[in-house]
Formats: C-alpha cells, sequence, structure tokens
C-alpha cells in the first residue's frame, strides 16, 4: 500500500505541473483579466510539496536499507572471506 501511495505521488510530480499549465492557458483564452488559477496553483502546489516529501522520503528510507545491506555484506565478506 506504501509503494502505491509513493508511485501515484511520483506520477502527480509530472501530471501536476501539466495540469496546471493547461488550466492557465484556459484561464487566459477564457478570462484574462480574472486570473482564477493562482487559486488552483496554491491547491496543486501545497498538494505538489507534500507527493515531493512523501517520494523523497521513501528515497531515504530505500536508501537507507541499501546501505544497510552493503554494510553487513562487507561485514560478513571480512569476517568469512572464503564465502566471498
Amino acid at each position: 500500500m506504501y509503494m502505491f501511495r509513493t508511485l501515484r505521488a511520483v506520477r502527480f510530480l509530472v501530471t501536476g505541473p501539466i495540469i496546471l499549465a493547461m488550466l492557465a492557458v484556459i484561464n487566459l483564452m477564457t478570462t484574462p483579466g480574472d486570473l482564477w488559477v493562482k487559486w488552483a496553483a496554491l491547491g496543486m502546489g501545497i498538494a505538489w510539496v507534500f507527493c515531493l516529501l512523501r517520494v523523497i522520503r521513501a528515497m531515504v528510507l530505500l536508501g537507507g536499507l541499501l546501505a544497510l545491506i552493503a554494510y553487513l555484506r562487507k561485514k560478513r565478506e571480512e569476517r568469512y572471506p572464503e564465502r566471498a
């Protein structure tokens, strides 16, 4: 479940700015004097930051686990050189 949330967050990091750009074009084409797109940008910007934090957290967790595995393998090779 956690992995799927992270994948959705990565997808939103890419699609969010594209959607916002389309909204900006629609705003400028329909009502150029009234910039309502700023409110959509505010909401999507907050969601984008939370998604970015979720992805960074997952990357740090994955990097830490990989570093721990590499450290344990190195210690095992030092202790038991014949198994390497």
